[in-house]
């Protein structure tokens, strides 16, 4: 049989070689993880920069809608009164300038 001292020290050998073999599969996990959170993060601070820009057009065009339709209302409201001033102007026998003085 072999020396003991030598089958101990290859013994040893092999735990070293096995542990720096699983460490080193260890950071290259830990590497691949890091790049991995890191694209992760890249990736929703992208979406939050898109939501923020959609949000910020969104309220544009809502601002411009409400703006549209405060006009057709003011709109609507001067032809109502102009509409009203004919139907008095004719009731009341007078004329339409009259009838939006009253």
């Amino acid at each position: 049989m072999g020396d003991p001292n030598v089958e101990k020290g290859n013994t040893t050998m092999r735990k070293i070689a096995l542990f720096a073999a699983a460490a080193g599969a260890a950071l290259s996990l830990a590497a691949c993880s890091e790049s991995t959170q890191d694209a992760a993060g890249d990736t929703v601070d992208s979406a939050a920069a898109d939501t923020e820009a959609n949000m910020d057009a969104m309220g544009q065009a809502v601002e411009e809608s409400a703006n549209d339709v405060e006009v057709a209302a003011d709109n609507a409201a001067a032809e109502a009164d102009q509409e009203a001033a004919e139907v008095e102007a004719d009731v009341q026998d007078e004329s339409v300038t009259e009838a939006q003085a009253d």
